[in-house]
């Protein structure tokens, strides 16, 4: 199962979900579609219509930037990061 690591914003916005997790996907796609399951509306937080990941959302498998395709396999780290901007 995928180690799933989320941003600190999340969390509040969903009751029950924690910041890490284990998932079983094969894909970061299917990751997000797992969480959504569980937690209807995170997938509208994190990708937008298309589908792709929303600009401000960044994330890495293993440590490499990742597309909503990148596969995942049992030992895979998944680090969802939400750009921060500030002036």
């Amino acid at each position: 199962m995928a180690d799933v690591h989320l941003p600190v914003t999340l969390p509040p916005l969903f009751a029950g979900l924690p910041r890490r997790l284990e998932l079983d996907a094969a894909s970061v796609a299917e990751a997000i579609e797992r969480l959504d399951e569980r937690w209807p509306g995170l997938r509208d937080r994190l990708c937008e219509p298309g589908p792709v990941l929303r600009p401000h959302i960044n994330v890495y498998v293993d440590r490499e930037r990742a597309a909503l395709e990148t596969p995942l396999d049992a030992s895979s780290r998944v680090d969802v990061v939400a750009a921060i901007s500030g002036g």
